[in-house]
């Protein structure tokens, strides 16, 4: 039996922030969310540690840059993007402090918001 594909939806600021990466980073964020919302997990997608379970990350290198998409799978029925942002490497792999906050933040927020 195969499994249903899910619904994918965007928080706003994520979509904007999406829609400014390369044509072709985007194609390939949203065939490795294609994967997630049929319940897979693409190559380039990763768990994002200390964020709780089920919030993963896109990692895609591209013509020297580094994209990211956040995306959860455990908040209400759908795949959520939480956030999407080109990381500056200013300390290596690790994502920014910033970044994170922002990201626990939409995350605390759509779950209030889904309840």
């Amino acid at each position: 039996m195969r499994q249903q594909t899910r619904p994918i939806s965007w928080i706003k600021a994520a979509r904007r922030d999406f829609e400014k990466f390369p044509a072709e980073a985007q194609s390939i964020c949203l065939t490795a969310l294609t994967v997630a919302a049929e319940g897979g997990k693409a190559d380039i997608a990763k768990p994002m540690l200390g964020l709780g379970s089920g919030v993963l990350e896109i990692a895609l290198p591209f013509r020297g840059n580094a994209f990211r998409v956040v995306y959860a799978v455990q908040i209400g029925s759908d795949i959520w993007v939480v956030h999407a942002f080109q990381k500056k490497s200013t300390q290596g792999i690790r994502t920014p402090k910033h970044e994170i906050d922002l990201i626990s933040d939409r995350l605390r927020k759509l779950k209030e918001m889904l309840q």
